[in-house]
């Protein structure tokens, strides 16, 4: 039992669940506090009673406070002789639908909206191109990768698209994932398919429900998907190598550390730790729980130590590595946000929160106590925050990160963040 999402593909009104797909909780970002969504929004097909029964659901869940977990935030930027200046520089609207995925690659920023990717150049914010606006039926793009110069994007209709960047800088779709190849070299083994439902089997290489996420490492690609499971595949030849089913309800997010860990999170509340550890194939190696609702998002930070996990709880958990059998325990977790966790970046010593309260937190850790501070809140957004890029500024004489946030109104803000200690020095420069 499962419900898909209560926002359509292409706008903002609802999907009933179909027989295979019954359950009426939230998944994922996408269907949290459809509320939020005032951009373009088409008529419900909900009566207005069960839309207010929607709207109380998703305001209890958002109200869980997890109050066993000790809060982290115990720091303000004056107590760290901190000082923060934030500032917009610029808003791009590429098109008239729900930002879902932001990403940079080679001086370009990837953002997906709806069923299209737009391009945009970093230096001067102009758009280059827009690719799959032709395919609406593959349904909302949820994630963008990059591995071994291709383009991989994950969608709604099952698929994993494959695309290459042309000398003219247009892209050109090279493949669908799974790949006719690798169909064609399992197809006529009964070992190669699996039971999705009753009276219906897919090979084991294919997704059968949207897929998620995408996470890279070196040459291999993680996708997760609202079926529960994790497949790892080569950036050489495409293939699948391999297919787990991770969760116990849909799988909405995935990191990869740089030693190869895998981090998957999900609806059924649970963080999944998977590796090799001297297997021959990726297993379980840890289950983290905490969270009181669906988890939305994960980073890492930049060594791998810490974990951060974001929920519908409203709550941003830390977890830090552990040489035990839990592999990573909760140090405490971050509030300040009103509304579900939607996602998160770290950069450097800043973890970016963007959140269905419309605003972005921006926290940083004092390291010899393990305590935080939220430096600033930025607002603006007229939606829920779905996605976030960041990169750390090289040039000029301010330093700082250059942040990127995507909102369900269609809208990319782009910030300049630059913190600096008490005597005015930058301190990412």
């Amino acid at each position: 039992m499962k419900f898909r999402s209560w926002i359509s593909n292409s706008s903002s009104s609802i999907t009933i669940a179909d027989d295979h797909h019954p359950i009426p909780t939230p998944k994922g970002p996408e269907s949290y506090d459809a509320s939020n969504f005032s951009v373009n929004s088409s008529p419900s097909l909900f009566s207005q009673e069960t839309n207010s029964s929607l709207s109380s659901l998703q305001s209890n869940l958002s109200l869980l406070t997890l109050p066993s977990v000790p809060s982290l935030q115990n720091l303000s930027p004056g107590t760290l002789n901190l000082a923060i200046s934030a500032r917009c520089l610029n808003s791009l609207n590429p098109r008239n639908a729900h930002v879902t995925f932001l990403t940079m690659h080679n001086n370009l920023l990837y953002a997906a909206s709806s069923n299209e990717v737009n391009v945009f150049e970093l230096i001067n914010f102009t758009l280059i191109d827009t690719f799959n606006d032709k395919d609406s039926s593959s349904g909302s793009i949820k994630s963008v990768a990059f591995v071994n110069g291709k383009i991989f994007t994950a969608h709604q209709d099952c698929k994993i698209r494959v695309w290459k960047l042309t000398h003219v800088k247009k892209h050109k779709l090279i493949a669908t994932l799974p790949t006719l190849e690798d169909r064609l070299r399992r197809f006529v083994f009964p070992s190669s398919y699996t039971n999705v439902r009753r009276h219906k089997k897919k090979m084991w290489i294919e997704h059968h429900d949207a897929v998620s996420g995408l996470a890279v490492n070196d040459h291999l690609m993680c996708s997760v998907s609202w079926d529960r499971c994790l497949k790892i595949w080569s950036g050489s030849n495409l293939h699948c190598t391999e297919s787990i089913r991770a969760h116990d309800d849909a799988v909405n997010a995935v990191v990869v550390g740089k030693d190869g860990t895998i981090f998957t999170g999900s609806a059924d509340k649970r963080i999944r730790v998977w590796g090799k550890e001297k297997r021959s194939k990726i297993g379980l190696i840890a289950t983290l729980e905490k969270h009181k609702s669906a988890i939305n998002a994960l980073a890492l930070s930049c060594d791998g130590s810490v974990l951060f996990s974001g929920s519908c709880d409203r709550s941003i958990l830390v977890w830090e590595r552990e040489d035990s059998a839990n592999y990573m325990v909760i140090t405490g977790a971050l509030r300040g946000h009103t509304k579900a966790i939607l996602c998160l970046i770290n950069v450097s010593d800043l973890l970016f929160s963007g959140s269905a309260d419309r605003t972005v937190r921006i926290w940083t850790r004092e390291n010899n106590q393990g305590q935080y501070c939220c430096l600033t809140v930025l607002d603006g957004h007229r939606s829920p925050v779905r996605s976030l890029v960041a990169k750390p500024e090289t040039g000029g004489s301010d330093g700082g990160v250059k942040l990127f946030s995507g909102s369900f109104d269609g809208e990319i803000k782009v910030w300049q963040i630059v913190v600096s200690s008490s005597s005015g020095s930058p301190l990412m420069s």
